[in-house]
């Protein structure tokens, strides 16, 4: 498995993974993925761009709630293993590791159903830390819902420790959920 920055010649394999009810936002699930079927309808260049954008010139980003906020500099890299696989997106601000209350966190991921449990997510976070260092980050915060062992496992072996159980602002649903945090200042666990 490898991350690839999204593309034309891996597009259909992701229509594909959305088509069969997969989606990218573990929050807005159907809907979100609804909305990219959409936008790869309407302009398939346009979409994969907007997947990569350090630099934070897109539009502004509809939280949960409806409303809106400045969009952050970010990106998305697809898992690949000869088919699409899951997405890993990372986003930060510059000039500092914080981020604002309704960012649950720097990174988010999410492995499609049939390949799970194949170390997918964990190969994934593992590189997408290395990019957060090349970002300036001192330290890397996710989020997960109590329940989701599974996404522990990952954060827990690429040398993540549990912060805080917390409620989710309004704008996130206001749910609990626990925050995560992995420093930077030294290499990922093998």
């Amino acid at each position: 498995m490898k991350l690839v920055v999204p593309a034309f010649e891996y597009l259909e394999s992701y229509k594909d993974a959305l088509e069969r009810g997969w989606s990218p936002d573990n929050v807005r699930l159907e809907i979100a993925a609804r909305e990219e079927l959409a936008r790869i309808a309407a302009d398939p260049a346009a979409f994969l761009s907007s997947l990569d954008d350090p630099e934070a010139k897109g539009g502004p980003v509809t939280l949960p709630d409806g409303s809106r906020v400045p969009r952050l500099p970010g990106y998305r890299r697809w898992l690949w293993d000869g088919e699409f696989c899951g997405s890993i997106g990372l986003r930060w601000q510059k000039g500092t590791s914080a981020l604002p209350s309704h960012v649950l966190g720097h990174i988010g991921y999410a492995v499609v159903p049939w390949k799970r449990r194949l170390g997918y997510a964990t190969q994934a976070l593992a590189s997408m830390l290395e990019q957060a260092r090349v970002e300036g980050l001192a330290y890397v915060e996710l989020t997960t819902d109590p329940d989701n062992l599974p996404s522990q496992k990952v954060i827990a072996a690429n040398g993540g420790t549990l912060v805080e159980r917390f409620a989710k602002d309004k704008t996130n649903g206001q749910a609990d959920a626990l925050r995560w945090r992995i420093p930077l200042d030294r290499p990922a666990p093998p």
